[in-house]
């Protein structure tokens, strides 16, 4: 079913959304905030750039945007899946704790902060391109995977990735050496074994972009996990 979104507010179009059938295809949207937010169960196609906060408290289903998005795509959601095919605003992936988000592109700052897991639920979000500073700030659960697949001369991550980071994993397609990390967190070379950890995830991402997967894990891997049981203290206190 197709729905035109041009004409439509935010209000307009979810009610639009939720009395149509699935699959569900939206044309030429135009910054409307909240599509699909708490949605479950269905499978949204979408043309154009729709607004913030795209997939919020998503709870299963599929949505896939054929070009850029704007801020808190994906905020704390809990299943389901976020296809980027072209660039990702800030604060992607706010509080996720479930279900995966691929963007191809770049994305912006503060992508993954307070991503969280709990028991089954492992949230991952997997970019193709760079992102800006502040990556997995506050990261407590989940994988964020970060490829640089365009333009490897440039840095991988802005300034100050994993600050506060106090759980899960990140894994950079970098060697990392003009990346500065805080002293909460360890970095090191990914050995085949940690990979086997991103590997489903990343078959999954280059399904979805047509991308040859054996190029993508050519490249060397940088891991990052945290390395202290109070990972705000030299940040907040003297000791």
């Amino acid at each position: 079913m197709q729905i035109q979104a041009k004409d439509l507010d935010h209000k307009a179009l979810n009610e639009a959304i939720r009395n149509s059938q699935s699959p569900c295809t939206l044309e030429d949207c135009c910054g409307q905030r909240f599509i699909a937010a708490g949605m479950s169960h269905r499978e949204i196609e979408i043309t154009g750039i729709p607004g913030n906060a795209l997939g919020a408290y998503l709870n299963g289903g599929k949505i896939t945007v054929r070009g850029n998005t704007q801020d808190a795509v994906g905020d704390t959601m809990n299943a389901g899946e976020i296809v980027i095919h072209g660039n990702i605003g800030d604060a992607a992936g706010y509080a996720m704790r479930g279900g995966k988000i691929f963007v191809r592109g770049n994305a912006g700052y503060r992508a993954g902060i307070h991503m969280k897991a709990y028991k089954d639920k492992v949230p991952v979000m997997v970019i193709g391109g760079r992102t800006g500073s502040f990556l997995g700030e506050y990261q407590a659960g989940g994988l964020i995977v970060v490829l640089n697949l365009d333009d490897p001369k440039k840095k991988i991550v802005g300034n100050f990735p994993c600050t506060g980071m106090h759980g899960g994993k990140m894994f950079l397609r970098s060697e990392c050496k003009d990346v500065i990390f805080p002293d909460q967190v360890t970095a090191r070379p990914a050995e085949p074994k940690d990979l086997e950890e991103i590997k489903e995830s990343i078959d999954e991402f280059c399904t979805y972009f047509k991308i040859d997967t054996k190029d993508v894990m050519s490249e060397a891997f940088t891991v990052i996990e945290p390395d202290s049981s109070n990972p705000y203290r030299q940040m907040y206190v003297q000791n």
